[in-house]
């Protein structure tokens, strides 16, 4: 706690910040060459097929029906209610068969003590439909964040953050094709909410730099960069730790339908926080944004 309550930090993150692009160029060539071998292990939302909720007179033992539908491609079951006799059954047909016969052959494995309350049959083209919307949402999000930040800052801000987040992103999507995670409308979600974290985590950060450039007209631009990141790291670090302690709660006990969406936010958070201090900031050293700061009114202190 004593860490947090200090203002006087003197990390040296522009110096740090060399080894930092090293280790991000590491990870997204990671994940991009991950994205082109494995690809993603989509789930039924974009990848078509059924999902089930199905209600039994007796309390199911999930371990029984798991293996009597282990034949069934992309299989996942979830209990629904505090009861235990509802399941969730997602799974995908085979080349040779369609959804309806997937349907029927759950119904023979599982036997006439259930019965089935929705069923919900998405095909190929609904599922190429919503991986289309997917990418247009993350572009639209990404695309109406620059032009914020451009407006709220200037350009080499808006430039930065949207690098930041993008890298941020690719890693994230990387690490659900390296361990074949399953990638849904969910963790879709996941995504843009990252998006919308990683812009507020900067951003704050940024105010700051804004600030200095305008009280410390004479500092050097990688000192005044290090002096904006060392008085808000405080703050980035209570925001980034309660954030995590929370997606963390959520990865426990969220069960397996949030599970992806909580992947996403913990690994992003880690991501959003390390990107804000090492990459969002200390890339600004390499434009002239010292004019930014010499149009204000404000009295100048020099160091």
């Amino acid at each position: 706690m004593k860490l947090f309550k200090r203002r006087e930090y003197h990390f040296d993150f522009m110096k740090q910040s060399k080894f930092a692009y090293l280790l991000s160029i590491t990870m997204m060539i990671v994940s991009v060459i991950s994205l082109f071998t494995k690809g993603l292990n989509y789930g039924i939302d974009f990848e078509g097929g059924i999902q089930i909720e199905a209600t039994s007179t007796e309390s199911i033992q999930m371990d029984e029906v798991r293996k009597s539908l282990g034949f069934l491609k992309g299989l996942t079951i979830q209990s629904v209610g505090t009861e235990g006799k509802t399941i969730l059954i997602e799974a995908q047909p085979t080349e040779t068969e369609n959804s309806n016969v997937l349907l029927e052959k759950i119904k023979t494995t599982l036997g006439e003590t259930f019965t089935y309350n929705n069923v919900q049959i998405v095909g190929p083209s609904i599922g190429d439909e919503l991986k289309y919307h997917s990418l247009l949402a993350t572009v639209l999000a990404l695309s109406v964040i620059l032009l914020y930040i451009w407006f709220r800052f200037e350009w080499p801000f808006a430039i930065n953050c949207i690098l930041a987040m993008a890298h941020d992103l690719l890693i994230v999507i990387g690490i659900f094709s390296l361990f074949q995670i399953e990638f849904d409308m969910v963790v879709v979600a996941g995504l843009l909410s990252l998006a919308g974290y990683d812009c507020n985590d900067t951003i704050v950060t940024y105010d700051r730099v804004r600030e200095n450039l305008k009280k410390y007209r004479k500092m050097p631009i990688p000192e005044l960069l290090n002096k904006s990141m060392n008085e808000t790291l405080s703050r980035t670090l209570l925001t980034s730790i309660t954030t995590l302690f929370v997606v963390l709660v959520l990865l426990f006990i969220g069960g397996e339908a949030l599970c992806g969406f909580s992947i996403a936010m913990v690994a992003g958070t880690i991501l959003g926080t390390y990107s804000s201090i090492y990459l969002a900031v200390p890339m600004l050293g390499y434009f002239d944004i010292r004019k930014l700061g010499s149009t204000s009114d404000e009295p100048q202190f020099n160091q």
